[in-house]
């Protein structure tokens, strides 16, 4: 009788030693990680899903075509994060302030070669004089990857040079040996020679040469989509990899052993594929009005946990380094858990911080604002109590500068 209490606890001990590693890893490395468990057991073989062909193209098709929504579904299985967008991510304000500087910067990633230097093209820039497209491209020193926009590889490395924090005397000895950079044996008895070549020698030129192999590839393990007027929840299932328990037929008592470890292990990909997609429908219970196009609502971990019946570290857990996809894009888990930033609960830290990134947008260029004129902003629009810190904090985090490095910014562009 005390065997029979004990075991199922026993099987869920073991279960969860297993599901737990298998939770946490991003779709993309799932079968790596299963792969750990298959080589200390014999029985145990993983395989890719036969769906998952070159460019993942099978198990697409298949999902589209079983779909309504199949025409606002095409990016969703799969995305490739190319070096292009990660650049276009980039054309924000401070650094490109005006719809005018935006669109010059947009045309201008559109000139730049396999290695990531700027060809002019008459045609693609026919609407903004030489200065104009000029003063803009000079701000892409300022965008990674380094070196991005330049016209040659000397100025890549100019670029690269004027993001580092050194002082006057070696920034200008580098600047000599980059633009005499074919003589650059004629200057080995220098002092600063040894130096300054080490500085010149981490700079990562061509611009484009870590992204000259596969493009960053980005796996959603969600589906959200409409169909007939209903906003659905989809694993990604099809994207996982498959387990199969290969006994040929024995069945030894000393076998038990491994054939328990390898069902453990298929019930702890099912158990994966379920926490996941109960995660998926809590997120569109709590934030359905985002995926009608409205901002995202305060929620956390404990939310989530307390309705699941688990420990928010385990869904801490679930949601890392994993992606949801909808008609908005592809969005990390993350992204969905904001803090309530006041009583009632309705103004997030997501909607404070959309609101600092508008008004920098808006901001007077001959002033900036300054962290304490924001927190007076943000108080006066949404009668939250918050401190400077959390605005300087925000704002770190939006990647903003402080109202005098924007100041900087400003006059590089010219502003009145």
């Amino acid at each position: 009788m005390l065997k029979q209490k004990l075991a199922p606890k026993n099987k869920l001990s073991q279960t969860l030693r297993s599901w737990l590693p298998i939770l946490q890893a991003n779709i993309e490395d799932l079968k790596e990680n299963l792969d750990e468990f298959s080589k200390e057991n014999p029985f145990i073989n993983i395989k890719e899903n036969v769906n998952t062909q070159a460019n993942n193209k099978n198990y697409i098709d298949y999902f589209y075509k079983n779909s309504t929504q199949a025409q606002n579904l095409q990016h969703m299985a799969i995305t490739q994060k190319s070096v292009y967008e990660i650049l276009n991510e980039q054309i924000i304000p401070p650094l490109f302030p005006t719809e005018k500087s935006q669109k010059i910067a947009y045309k201008i990633i559109e000139c730049l070669n396999h290695e990531g230097y700027f060809e002019f093209d008459e045609e693609l820039l026919k609407e903004w004089s030489q200065s104009e497209i000029e003063n803009v491209r000079l701000r892409f020193k300022f965008l990674e990857p380094i070196g991005v926009g330049a016209k040659d590889y000397k100025e890549a490395f100019l670029f690269a040079l004027d993001n580092l924090d050194i002082n006057n005397e070696l920034y200008e000895f580098c600047k000599i040996l980059i633009k005499d950079f074919e003589n650059i044996g004629s200057y080995t008895k220098e002092k600063l020679y040894k130096e300054a070549i080490v500085l010149i020698r981490k700079f990562s030129i061509p611009p484009f040469i870590e992204y000259f192999e596969d493009s960053r590839q980005i796996v959603p393990d969600i589906f959200i989509f409409r169909e007939n007027d209903e906003i659905k929840v989809k694993i990604n299932d099809e994207y996982y990899p498959e387990i199969f328990l290969e006994t040929d037929g024995m069945s030894h008592e000393f076998l038990s052993a491994y054939i328990k470890e390898a069902k453990n292990l298929i019930d702890a990909l099912a158990m994966r594929k379920a926490t996941l997609y109960k995660i998926g429908l809590m997120i569109v219970e709590y934030q359905y009005d985002f995926f009608l196009g409205k901002e995202i609502k305060p929620m956390t971990l404990k939310n989530i946990a307390d309705d699941l019946e688990r420990n928010t570290s385990t869904i801490s857990r679930a949601i890392a380094n994993k992606y949801l996809s909808c008609e908005r894009g592809l969005i990390p888990l993350k992204d969905f858990f904001t803090i309530a930033l006041d009583e009632n609960g309705e103004t997030s830290n997501t909607s404070v911080k959309e609101f600092i990134v508008n008004l920098i947008k808006n901001e007077s260029k001959k002033k900036p604002l300054s962290d304490l004129k924001i927190l007076e902003l943000i108080q006066k629009e949404f009668k939250i109590d918050i401190g400077r810190r959390t605005i300087t904090k925000y704002r770190k985090q939006l990647d903003i500068g402080s109202s005098s490095e924007r100041k900087k910014i400003y006059e590089l562009e010219g502003a009145k």
